[in-house]
């Protein structure tokens, strides 16, 4: 890792953390309500929206009644995303009059944009009109990504009321988020993205010439499709002349920012944040990759700043960042290393005095290894999935940093939302460890953790690693599930524990080298990442229930601190510990072999 790239991922955490700071106050003022915006400038629009809907702003809710909303709420969701899908056919806005999905695709894509995955088995631009982009998956990306931050400012009310029986509004809290947070940072976003070149219409696709035309052959057919043959048996063959390319167009570049600001990933086009459409500069790169984890980093600030201690926030934020960091360094010193034999063939990858070269295979020259390889580690380390570069091409190295951030549970920042309610049921394992070291009641931030918190933390903690060494173990096991591999051994398997991995754990992205749209796989795929956020979800409510029924405790002399450097160890060391001893053996017969194979190569 030369200097270039060192700077390039310091100065991308540094300017993170600036912005995340100032963003984190300004949401913990919009949640509570004290915010100026919510007081004076935005309560016509909100008690609007609620006399439409007919919510009582002032009810609150148990734990119960706002899972039940959650729930209810996305499940409807899907029903709707899953028809619009299937009679995308018949409906207006789609000028490449595409047809509607099949009933296992649909089923798949509407489950992963309502769970916040958005993995995508389709090419977004050969499959989906413009009404069924925006009405249905731009929709659901806001709504996705409000679900989040919803259950997780639940969760930090939890931490700060005391013998109470509530924890909030499920609707005024999914209207804050969306009309004061992410609707004007989309806007922002959005036009960042077009100064920079990303398309925003609604024309139909454009048909240009191309540069240089090219003749080749193919055989004649008749009206039935059916190869003409002469005397011989032989097939007839004509030219063709290729003279022009059809270029997508559509409503880019405000998909581009809420699918970055709520961490989803789904893209526009087939190719995703490597498309110059989605993603043509390094600025643009720059800001997707700053889209993806401001909100996930200022939500450790409002943690902080609701629970009246701000420091609680900090050393969380320290510990993502600490672990973002780190692999970082991993992630881009496994590509800028590439692969031994070429050395060894005496072959020079070596690019230029600032681009250290190594395996550029999959990758954009506009970005070159350092900016993919932050990016990867970004959308791994967020449940978001877009790419900037093709995972299937990484080094096996580098796709072990990616699958085990994953893996780890995308804690590291997270999600919007999920990332930080998964840290916290991290931090409550690591204050459980620690008392029973010492033999104390463990405490975290004012409230006794006891055996109903710690059954609720398990569950959230060890369902995705049952759904994906499950799903994997079955697909290995099955014809069906061996019969998308195009890559036989090691690399094969981490792509079918890949795929579960991101389908569990609500990230989204892919080795793309395995074939999944059958219904196979579109069938577990989609089971997982239902179960995989609603699993995990409501047992999170169910914590924060309990937390608020509970007192608050004074801090005295044998109160073990969470908020300094000691504590920062235990939690990442709680969370290494956990994925290590989960997923280490997966990982030997994937990507570890793998790599053990190229090397010996050498």
């Amino acid at each position: 890792m030369n200097a270039n790239t060192f700077l390039q991922t310091a100065m991308f955490i540094v300017v993170l953390i600036a912005l995340a700071i100032p963003l984190g106050r300004y949401m913990s003022n919009v949640l509570d309500g004290t915010s100026v915006v919510v007081r004076k400038v935005g309560r016509p629009v909100e008690a609007m929206l609620y006399r439409i809907a007919g919510v009582d702003p002032d009810a609150e809710m148990s734990w119960k009644h706002y899972a039940l909303a959650v729930l209810l709420f996305n499940l409807l969701g899907a029903l709707f995303l899953y028809a619009l899908l299937r009679l995308q056919g018949m409906l207006p806005a789609n000028p490449q009059g595409f047809a509607g999905m099949t009933p296992d695709a649909a089923f798949n894509t509407a489950v992963s944009f309502v769970t916040n995955t958005n993995w995508q088995d389709y090419g977004g631009e050969s499959a989906l009109g413009y009404l069924a982009q925006m009405l249905g998956l731009t929709v659901q990306n806001f709504l996705s990504a409000a679900t989040g931050i919803a259950v997780v400012i639940a969760l930090i009310r939890g931490f700060k009321r005391h013998s109470a029986q509530t924890i909030g509004n499920f609707w005024v809290d999914l209207t804050r988020t969306t009309l004061y947070v992410l609707a004007p940072l989309a806007v922002v976003f959005a036009l960042v993205f077009v100064s920079q070149g990303a398309i925003q219409n609604f024309k139909a696709y454009q048909d240009v010439p191309t540069l240089q035309a090219t003749t080749y052959q193919t055989p004649k057919t008749d009206a039935q499709g059916n190869a003409i043959k002469d005397a011989k048996g032989n097939p007839v063959m004509q030219d063709v002349k290729a003279d022009k390319q059809t270029l997508p167009m559509g409503p880019v570049a405000s998909q581009e920012a809420i699918k970055m600001l709520g961490t989803n990933g789904g893209g526009f086009f087939n190719a995703n944040s490597a498309h110059p459409y989605e993603n043509p500069t390094p600025l643009s790169n720059f800001m997707q990759m700053l889209a993806m984890l401001i909100i996930p980093a200022a939500l450790c600030v409002v943690f902080g700043r609701t629970v009246g201690d701000g420091r609680q926030g900090y050393a969380v934020l320290a510990a993502m960042t600490i672990a973002f960091a780190v692999a970082c360094v991993g992630e881009i010193s496994a590509e800028q290393a590439g692969n031994p034999v070429f050395r060894s063939q005496h072959v020079d990858t070596h690019a230029s005095a600032l681009q250290a070269g190594g395996n550029m295979e999959g990758k954009e020259t506009r970005f070159g290894i350092a900016q993919s390889g932050i990016f990867t580690v970004a959308t791994t380390s967020a449940s978001c999935g877009a790419v900037n570069n093709m995972h299937d091409s990484l080094t096996p190295l580098g796709g072990l940093v990616p699958l085990l951030l994953i893996q780890l549970g995308e804690v590291i920042f997270g999600g919007v939302g999920s990332g930080l309610y998964g840290m916290l049921a991290f931090a409550l394992l690591a204050v459980f460890v620690a008392g029973l070291m010492i033999g104390r009641t463990p405490e975290y931030v004012g409230k006794k953790i006891e055996s109903f918190e710690m059954k609720m933390v398990s569950i959230v903690i060890l369902l995705t690693p049952l759904l994906v060494l499950a799903g994997t173990s079955i697909a290995v096991l099955t014809t069906a599930g061996t019969a998308g591999i195009a890559n036989p051994g090691a690399h094969g398997f981490s792509e079918i524990l890949y795929a579960f991995s991101s389908a569990a754990n609500n990230n989204g992205s892919a080795f793309a080298g395995l074939s999944v749209n059958t219904p196979f796989y579109n069938s577990m795929l989609g089971i997982a990442m239902w179960f995989g956020r609603f699993g995990s979800l409501i047992p999170v409510l169910a914590i924060a229930g309990s937390l608020a029924a509970k007192k608050r405790l004074a801090v005295t002399a044998g109160t073990l601190p969470t908020h300094g450097p000691l504590f920062v160890v235990l939690l990442l060391g709680t969370l290494l510990l956990v994925g290590a001893l989960t997923y280490v053996p997966a990982l030997a017969l994937g990507p570890i072999v793998e790599h053990l194979g190229m090397i010996a190569a050498h």
